[in-house]
């Protein structure tokens, strides 16, 4: 008797559960999507990898429409690709959806807070003691030291094998500068290697993390390896940045370790494990999309030789050729420049979505009901190729910028309207938006000036392949032949 209860239970309460939960929705309208069963439906999405993620969602747009549903755990996770829609979310409704999921680790950044005082002071001093203008430009000679390491790396890469991969090289010199500015000196090669390391490693496990979203305590145990692995890495960081946090600098540079040491939360200062956190946000936030975009960008100059020549003319006018760089006042005379950097980000975002959004109170947007705790996301990359607002939005034309093209002028706040938004809009867009830009059009001007670009010998650039990481970078890395110019 017994056992056909129990038999008679396991049966029903799927069925059970699953008409209640078509019923609440039914009442709420919530957007369209999938059906879905109850907790088994919902929790297969923690194990989607995010390569997978991306045309699976996009797949579920073209079928139920520009804003649907999906139920993952215990929230259900909301999906738009309309840019006037997500303008009315995140811009006119903008406190409503500035807040954030709890994260699958807890910890201490800008990033993961929660919308309110601690994440107002965290990045209230990020953008006043390092992103603040004079302190970007007091770090012009730290651009000018890394560019000089990058281009000897790219010299010994071509005088050993000919063939240059440059990615590597890319990724590691942002390593150089974006320690230099976070604690404020430079340092060794093998320690940048160590961090650039460790950093990587932490940057890609990060992936597999998201099944500590769903009961914590219960996955941890489940997972026992996935979570040991990750304590070991935040064990060897904190080993690797605290004593470079508080070593004596020979080099009298304000570093963002300096600010974090000085700062009071709630009366008290940041314990070791928070400042850490925030350096290794910092280091990441600053390297990897900066890196990844920067080898889009230059794989499109090597493809299309007029867009170099174009870049290498509109330097020549500014600097002429004697010039050692084209420094940070330089750039605001190269329009054509910033036109390829835009260009870069509107046709290869680093992220297909902005980090997600959690909705703090209930809201009805057309016609459908956005509940509190919902979590909400954009897909970045299919706005900027939205063939309603670009031409040929698949082709790399940086002249779109340019005087009288389609985006001449176009907002990358997204304030007045949305075009396009590789660093998200609202409350919370990326605070490191103009550091980027800057770094972007400082690398790529330069690296033109420096060099000549092809590509290598039997190499094709491939432009449509991507691979999923933190970033979506290139699955075919450029290949390229470069030539000192004269």
């Amino acid at each position: 008797m017994e056992d056909w209860l129990l038999i008679t239970l396991t049966i029903s309460l799927p069925i059970i559960l699953t008409l209640l939960f078509i019923h609440y929705n039914s009442k709420r309208k919530l957007p369209p999507g999938p059906p879905t069963l109850p907790i088994i439906g919902n929790l297969s999405w923690f194990f989607i990898s995010l390569s997978d993620l991306l045309p699976t969602i996009r797949r579920l747009h073209i079928k139920y429409g520009p804003i649907i549903t999906i139920p993952i755990g215990s929230r259900p996770f909301i999906f738009i690709t309309q840019r006037d829609l997500a303008h009315k979310l995140f811009v006119n409704n903008g406190a409503t959806f500035a807040d954030r999921p709890p994260p699958s680790v807890p910890s201490c950044t800008i990033i993961a807070s929660q919308y309110g005082p601690q994440w107002r002071l965290l990045r209230r001093n990020l953008t006043s003691e390092i992103l603040h203008p004079s302190r970007v430009r007091s770090y012009g000679p730290a651009r000018k030291w890394v560019l000089g390491v990058l281009a000897q790396d790219l010299m010994n890469q071509a005088h050993d094998a000919r063939v240059v991969v440059p990615v590597e090289s890319f990724r590691y010199s942002m390593f150089a500068l974006l320690s230099l500015m976070c604690f404020g000196g430079k340092l060794e090669e093998k320690v940048i290697r160590d961090i650039e390391d460790v950093q990587r490693e932490l940057l890609l496990y990060s992936g597999k993390l998201s099944v500590f979203t769903f009961m914590p305590r219960l996955t941890r145990l489940v997972f026992k390896k996935r979570w040991d692995r990750l304590v070991d890495i935040r064990r060897r960081q904190k080993g690797m940045f605290l004593p470079l946090m508080k070593a004596k600098k020979e080099q009298n540079v304000f570093s963002y370790a300096d600010s974090l040491l000085k700062l009071r939360l709630d009366d008290r200062g940041l314990n070791d494990d928070e400042m850490v956190n925030l350096c290794s946000e910092f280091l990441n936030a600053g390297t990897d999309t900066t890196s990844t975009t920067l080898q889009w960008i230059m794989a499109n100059v090597v493809k299309h030789r007029h867009v170099q020549a174009k870049i290498l003319e509109e330097i020549k006018g500014v600097v002429g050729e004697e010039a050692e760089e084209a420094v940070e006042e330089d750039l605001q005379r190269m329009p054509y420049v910033k036109a390829v950097v835009m260009e870069g980000l509107r046709r290869h975002p680093p992220g297909h979505f902005v980090l997600p959004h959690a909705v703090m109170e209930e809201v009805c947007i057309d016609g459908y009901v956005i509940p509190k705790n919902a979590s909400l996301n954009v897909m970045v990359a299919d706005i900027g190729w939205d063939e309603k607002v670009w031409e040929e939005p698949m082709e790399f034309r940086p002249e779109r910028f340019m005087r009288g093209g389609e985006a001449e002028g176009v907002d990358i706040t997204g304030s007045r309207e949305i075009k396009m938004m590789p660093f998200g809009v609202g409350r919370r867009i990326c605070p490191g938006l103009g550091l980027a830009l800057l770094h972007l059009e400082y690398f790529v001007a330069n690296l033109v000036r420096e060099f000549e670009w092809e590509a290598a010998e039997g190499e094709e650039i491939d432009l449509l392949s991507e691979k999923v990481e933190f970033t979506v970078a290139m699955k075919n890395p450029l290949k390229v032949k470069i030539v000192p110019r004269a």
